[in-house]
C-alpha cells in the first residue's frame, strides 16, 4: 500500500492507494496553522488512522510546502513560515519511526498528472499551480527534477518578465522580494487587483461570474491576468520547452483560461510556433496527495 500526506497551509490531506492507484482511503484535516508540533501530531495520527481502516502497513511519501536545503535538510522556501529552518524530514521520521520521502508539494502535483494525469505520456511535464499562491514542478520520465539546489521549477519567485512601469517594483512579497509571479498570478492576487480597483472584495469565482456576465472591469481584470500569466510561462517555454503545461490550483478550473491563454503564448514565445497543449489537471485537488504517495512507485 502507499500511502501520501499532502502538508499544506491550509489542510492536511492524506490517501492510500494500492499499487495500481486505486484509492483505498482518505482523511482530510485543518492545518493547525503556526503549530509546527502540532501538524507533525496531525500527520502521525492520519497515518495510524489510515492504515487502522485500511488493515494494511504502507509506504510514506509527504508533499510540503517549500522544499528541503540539499544538505542541511532543513526547510526553505516555504509560505507555510513555521516549516522555514526546521529540520522537517527527521522530524517527520522521529514521528512516524521509519523510512519516509519527502518533497515538495508541487513536485508531487507534478508526478501524479505525470504518472497517471493529464501529462501521462509526456516526457517533460512543467505543472503549474496557480491558487491561493502560485508555483510550478517538473516531472520527467515521470518522476521529479529537483537540482542540486532543490530549486527545480520555483517558477512563482521569479520576477514578472517584461513588466511596465505602473507594475514596478510590484507587491511585495512573502519571500522578502517584490513582484514575484506569485503576487500577480495567484487567486489572491486576482482578487486583490479586483479589490484595488473596487474597494470592494469578492472570491475570483465571483469576479469570473461578473466577467461572464459582461462586467467591463472583470473582463478588462482577466485579460490583464492571462497576460501575466503568459509571459511567466513564456519564459518557461523559452527555456524548458516542456512537452506539456498541466494547470491546477482554483485559478485552473476557469474555462476562459484554456480559452484565452494559448493564444497569448504564442504571441510572447520565441519561436514561430507554439504546440505545446495546455491541459487541466485530472486529478484537480488530489493530484497532490497521490503524487506524495506515488515518491515510492
Amino acid at each position: 500500500m502507499l500511502i501520501g500526506i499532502d502538508w499544506g497551509g491550509t489542510k492536511i490531506e492524506g490517501i492510500a492507494l494500492d499499487p495500481g492507484g486505486a484509492e483505498l482511503a482518505r482523511l482530510r484535516q485543518d492545518t493547525p496553522r503556526h503549530d509546527y508540533p502540532g501538524c507533525l501530531r496531525m500527520i502521525r495520527d492520519m497515518v495510524g488512522a489510515l492504515e487502522s481502516t485500511t488493515g494494511k502497513r504502507g509506504s510514506i511519501g509527504i508533499g510540503i510546502p517549500g522544499s528541503l536545503e540539499p544538505q542541511s535538510r532543513l526547510g526553505k522556501g516555504a509560505s507555510s513560515t513555521w516549516l522555514l529552518g526546521r529540520p522537517v524530514e527527521a522530524d517527520l521520521r522521529a514521528a512516524l519511526d521509519r523510512d519516509i520521502r519527502v518533497e515538495n508539494d508541487a513536485d508531487c502535483f507534478a508526478v501524479s498528472e505525470a504518472v497517471d494525469g493529464a501529462g501521462a505520456g509526456h516526457n517533460v511535464v512543467f505543472a503549474v499551480i496557480l491558487g491561493s499562491g502560485a508555483g510550478a514542478g517538473i516531472a520527467v520520465g515521470g518522476r521529479s527534477h529537483h537540482g542540486p539546489n532543490n530549486s527545480a521549477g520555483e517558477w512563482g519567485h521569479n520576477p514578472l518578465p517584461f513588466p511596465s512601469v505602473t507594475e514596478l517594483p510590484g507587491a511585495p512579497c512573502y519571500c522578502g522580494r517584490h513582484g514575484c509571479m506569485e503576487t500577480w498570478v495567484s487567486g489572491r492576487a486576482f482578487e486583490a487587483s479586483y479589490a484595488r480597483h473596487t474597494g470592494t472584495e469578492l472570491k475570483a469565482r465571483e469576479i469570473v461570474g461578473k466577467m461572464r456576465d459582461g462586467d467591463h472591469l472583470s473582463q478588462l481584470l482577466w485579460r490583464d491576468y492571462i497576460d501575466r500569466v503568459a509571459r511567466g510561462l513564456a519564459v518557461v517555454i523559452n527555456t524548458l520547452d516542456p512537452d506539456v503545461l498541466v494547470m491546477g490550483g482554483g485559478m485552473s478550473n476557469v474555462d476562459e483560461l484554456y480559452r484565452d491563454l494559448p493564444a497569448e503564448l504564442a504571441r510572447l514565445c520565441f519561436s514561430t510556433v507554439f504546440h505545446t497543449p495546455i491541459l487541466r489537471a485530472e486529478h484537480g485537488d488530489s493530484s497532490g496527495v497521490r503524487g506524495a504517495a506515488w515518491l515510492w512507485k
